[in-house]
Protein backbone atom coordinates (compact mmCIF):
# COMPACT_ATOMS: atom_id res chain seq x y z
CA UNK A 1 0.00 0.00 0.00
CA UNK A 2 1.28 3.44 -0.98
CA UNK A 3 2.05 5.95 2.09
CA UNK A 4 -1.03 8.29 2.78
CA UNK A 5 -0.12 11.79 0.98
CA UNK A 6 -0.32 14.95 2.93
CA UNK A 7 -2.31 17.95 2.83
CA UNK A 8 -2.01 21.46 5.00
CA UNK A 9 -4.99 23.12 4.86
CA UNK A 10 -4.56 27.04 6.72
CA UNK A 11 -7.43 28.54 6.93
CA UNK A 12 -8.83 30.71 9.99
CA UNK A 13 -12.26 29.06 9.66
CA UNK A 14 -12.62 26.54 12.12
CA UNK A 15 -15.45 24.61 10.77
CA UNK A 16 -13.36 24.42 7.10
CA UNK A 17 -10.39 22.82 9.41
CA UNK A 18 -12.97 20.25 10.62
CA UNK A 19 -14.74 19.09 7.79
CA UNK A 20 -11.68 19.62 5.54
CA UNK A 21 -9.48 16.90 7.59
CA UNK A 22 -12.60 14.95 8.35
CA UNK A 23 -13.75 14.63 4.75
CA UNK A 24 -9.73 13.82 3.65
CA UNK A 25 -8.76 11.63 5.99
CA UNK A 26 -11.79 9.64 5.06
CA UNK A 27 -10.31 9.80 1.43
CA UNK A 28 -7.07 8.46 2.81
CA UNK A 29 -5.28 11.38 3.22
CA UNK A 30 -2.72 12.71 6.26
CA UNK A 31 -3.95 16.07 6.84
CA UNK A 32 -1.82 19.06 9.24
CA UNK A 33 -4.36 22.02 9.60
CA UNK A 34 -3.41 25.66 10.37
CA UNK A 35 -5.38 28.61 11.16
CA UNK A 36 -2.64 31.77 10.81
CA UNK A 37 0.41 31.45 8.63
CA UNK A 38 2.15 31.75 11.38
CA UNK A 39 1.12 28.22 12.57
CA UNK A 40 1.41 27.33 8.55
CA UNK A 41 5.07 28.25 8.49
CA UNK A 42 5.33 25.82 11.07
CA UNK A 43 3.93 22.90 9.74
CA UNK A 44 5.86 23.76 6.61
CA UNK A 45 9.42 24.28 8.37
CA UNK A 46 8.34 20.68 10.65
CA UNK A 47 7.16 18.59 7.22
CA UNK A 48 6.99 19.30 3.64
CA UNK A 49 2.97 18.76 2.70
CA UNK A 50 2.44 16.74 -1.02
CA UNK A 51 -0.25 19.61 -1.75
CA UNK A 52 -0.97 23.20 0.24
CA UNK A 53 -4.68 24.21 0.57
CA UNK A 54 -4.60 27.96 1.28
CA UNK A 55 -7.02 30.69 2.76
CA UNK A 56 -6.72 34.09 0.71
CA UNK A 57 -7.94 35.96 3.59
CA UNK A 58 -5.46 34.76 6.73
CA UNK A 59 -5.42 37.13 10.50
CA UNK A 60 -1.42 37.14 10.09
CA UNK A 61 -1.13 38.21 6.29
CA UNK A 62 -2.23 38.25 2.92
CA UNK A 63 -3.13 34.70 1.17
CA UNK A 64 -1.98 35.85 -2.29
CA UNK A 65 1.58 37.12 -0.85
CA UNK A 66 2.02 33.85 0.95
CA UNK A 67 1.37 32.13 -1.65
CA UNK A 68 4.39 33.55 -3.12
CA UNK A 69 6.22 33.40 -0.31
CA UNK A 70 5.77 29.25 -0.29
CA UNK A 71 5.98 29.52 -4.02
CA UNK A 72 9.78 30.80 -3.62
CA UNK A 73 10.84 27.95 -0.46
CA UNK A 74 8.94 25.19 -2.18
CA UNK A 75 8.13 25.93 -6.07
CA UNK A 76 7.04 22.11 -6.70
CA UNK A 77 4.55 21.83 -3.47
CA UNK A 78 1.00 22.09 -5.57
CA UNK A 79 -1.07 25.26 -3.99
CA UNK A 80 -5.00 25.59 -3.78
CA UNK A 81 -6.11 28.46 -2.76
CA UNK A 82 -9.18 28.87 -1.08
CA UNK A 83 -11.41 32.46 -1.12
CA UNK A 84 -14.74 33.98 -0.61
CA UNK A 85 -14.01 36.60 -3.23
CA UNK A 86 -15.37 35.21 -6.80
CA UNK A 87 -14.09 38.13 -9.08
CA UNK A 88 -12.53 37.03 -11.96
CA UNK A 89 -9.42 39.96 -11.34
CA UNK A 90 -9.17 37.90 -7.74
CA UNK A 91 -8.82 34.66 -9.55
CA UNK A 92 -6.32 35.56 -11.84
CA UNK A 93 -4.45 37.24 -9.05
CA UNK A 94 -4.11 34.20 -7.39
CA UNK A 95 -3.10 32.13 -9.89
CA UNK A 96 -0.30 34.50 -11.23
CA UNK A 97 0.85 34.58 -7.26
CA UNK A 98 1.87 30.72 -7.93
CA UNK A 99 -1.04 28.79 -7.23
CA UNK A 100 -1.81 25.74 -9.26
CA UNK A 101 -5.74 25.91 -8.61
CA UNK A 102 -8.85 28.44 -6.97
CA UNK A 103 -12.23 27.53 -5.10
CA UNK A 104 -14.66 29.99 -3.98
CA UNK A 105 -16.00 29.62 -0.99
CA UNK A 106 -18.57 27.77 -0.58
CA UNK A 107 -17.38 24.98 -1.82
CA UNK A 108 -18.31 20.96 -2.86
CA UNK A 109 -16.39 18.80 -0.42
CA UNK A 110 -16.10 16.73 -3.34
CA UNK A 111 -15.13 18.86 -5.89
CA UNK A 112 -12.59 19.95 -4.21
CA UNK A 113 -11.21 16.37 -3.45
CA UNK A 114 -11.68 16.28 -7.58
CA UNK A 115 -9.19 19.09 -7.80
CA UNK A 116 -6.60 17.88 -5.26
CA UNK A 117 -6.41 14.39 -7.20
CA UNK A 118 -5.74 16.18 -10.47
CA UNK A 119 -3.10 18.68 -8.83
CA UNK A 120 -1.34 15.36 -7.20
CA UNK A 121 -1.32 13.46 -10.57
CA UNK A 122 0.36 16.18 -12.38
CA UNK A 123 3.13 16.07 -9.76
CA UNK A 124 3.57 12.72 -8.93
CA UNK A 125 6.56 11.15 -11.00
CA UNK A 126 6.29 9.15 -13.86
CA UNK A 127 7.10 5.08 -12.91
CA UNK A 128 8.34 4.87 -16.06
CA UNK A 129 12.81 6.43 -16.78
CA UNK A 130 11.77 8.69 -19.50
CA UNK A 131 13.87 11.86 -20.31
CA UNK A 132 13.68 14.36 -23.00
CA UNK A 133 16.05 16.35 -24.17
CA UNK A 134 16.35 18.95 -26.69
CA UNK A 135 19.19 21.37 -27.35
CA UNK A 136 20.51 21.89 -23.73
CA UNK A 137 17.15 21.64 -22.03
CA UNK A 138 16.46 18.23 -20.56
CA UNK A 139 13.61 16.99 -18.66
CA UNK A 140 13.46 13.91 -16.58
CA UNK A 141 9.65 12.95 -16.27
CA UNK A 142 10.47 10.50 -13.65
CA UNK A 143 12.34 12.97 -11.33
CA UNK A 144 9.67 16.03 -12.35
CA UNK A 145 13.26 17.38 -12.92
CA UNK A 146 14.74 20.24 -15.67
CA UNK A 147 18.20 20.90 -16.37
CA UNK A 148 19.64 23.39 -18.62
CA UNK A 149 23.60 23.37 -19.57
CA UNK A 150 23.45 20.33 -17.16
CA UNK A 151 22.45 23.09 -14.43
CA UNK A 152 19.03 22.45 -13.03
CA UNK A 153 16.33 25.41 -13.50
CA UNK A 154 13.84 25.59 -10.78
CA UNK A 155 9.83 25.57 -11.69
CA UNK A 156 6.61 25.82 -10.18
CA UNK A 157 4.66 22.92 -10.59
CA UNK A 158 2.07 24.54 -13.20
CA UNK A 159 5.37 25.97 -14.98
CA UNK A 160 6.22 22.34 -15.15
CA UNK A 161 2.92 21.13 -16.97
CA UNK A 162 2.99 24.19 -19.19
CA UNK A 163 6.85 22.86 -20.41
CA UNK A 164 5.55 19.55 -20.54
CA UNK A 165 2.77 19.92 -22.70
CA UNK A 166 4.31 21.91 -25.29
CA UNK A 167 6.96 19.88 -25.65
CA UNK A 168 5.04 16.66 -26.02
CA UNK A 169 3.40 18.66 -28.82
CA UNK A 170 6.75 20.11 -30.14
CA UNK A 171 6.55 21.61 -34.16
CA UNK A 172 2.90 22.09 -33.65
CA UNK A 173 1.26 25.59 -33.59
CA UNK A 174 -0.65 24.82 -29.54
CA UNK A 175 -3.78 27.77 -29.16
CA UNK A 176 -4.08 29.72 -26.00
CA UNK A 177 -7.81 27.55 -25.75
CA UNK A 178 -5.85 24.16 -26.12
CA UNK A 179 -3.36 25.02 -23.45
CA UNK A 180 -6.16 26.91 -21.05
CA UNK A 181 -8.35 23.17 -21.66
CA UNK A 182 -5.48 21.03 -20.44
CA UNK A 183 -4.44 23.51 -17.67
CA UNK A 184 -7.00 25.72 -16.37
CA UNK A 185 -10.32 24.63 -16.33
CA UNK A 186 -12.18 28.02 -15.62
CA UNK A 187 -13.50 29.26 -19.13
CA UNK A 188 -14.44 32.38 -17.50
CA UNK A 189 -11.55 33.13 -15.75
CA UNK A 190 -9.42 32.34 -19.26
CA UNK A 191 -11.61 34.87 -20.79
CA UNK A 192 -9.62 38.12 -20.79
CA UNK A 193 -7.55 37.38 -18.30
CA UNK A 194 -3.40 37.09 -19.50
CA UNK A 195 -2.82 33.97 -17.05
CA UNK A 196 -1.31 31.91 -19.62
CA UNK A 197 0.73 34.35 -21.38
CA UNK A 198 2.16 34.97 -17.69
CA UNK A 199 3.02 31.64 -17.36
CA UNK A 200 4.60 31.64 -20.67
CA UNK A 201 6.30 34.75 -19.88
CA UNK A 202 7.62 33.13 -16.67
CA UNK A 203 8.78 30.04 -18.43
CA UNK A 204 10.81 31.94 -20.93
CA UNK A 205 12.41 33.89 -18.32
CA UNK A 206 13.91 30.51 -17.23
CA UNK A 207 14.84 28.63 -20.39
CA UNK A 208 15.44 31.22 -22.79
CA UNK A 209 19.11 32.57 -23.00
CA UNK A 210 17.19 36.20 -24.64
CA UNK A 211 13.81 35.87 -23.76
CA UNK A 212 12.75 39.01 -25.56
CA UNK A 213 14.10 36.93 -28.90
CA UNK A 214 12.74 33.02 -27.51
CA UNK A 215 14.70 30.33 -29.38
CA UNK A 216 12.26 27.47 -27.81
CA UNK A 217 9.02 29.41 -27.15
CA UNK A 218 7.77 31.12 -30.18
CA UNK A 219 4.52 33.29 -30.64
CA UNK A 220 2.55 32.48 -33.41
CA UNK A 221 0.80 35.88 -33.39
CA UNK A 222 -3.77 36.06 -33.23
CA UNK A 223 -3.15 32.11 -31.70
CA UNK A 224 -0.77 31.04 -29.30
CA UNK A 225 2.44 29.50 -28.98
CA UNK A 226 5.11 26.57 -30.21
CA UNK A 227 8.10 24.61 -28.95
CA UNK A 228 10.67 24.53 -31.53
CA UNK A 229 13.22 21.49 -31.25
Amino acid sequence: MNPAQNVLVIDDDTDILTVLKANLEMHSYSVATASSWKEGKKALSSQKPDLIILDVMLPDGNGVEICRVIREKHPSIPIIMLTAKDKISDKVMGLESGADDYMVKPFETLELIARIKACLRRTQSNENIEQITIRDLSIDLKKRTLKIKNKEVILTPKEYALLCYLVNNRGSVITREAIRAELWKDSSLYSWSRVIDVHIQHLRQKIESNPAEPEFILTISGIGYRFIE
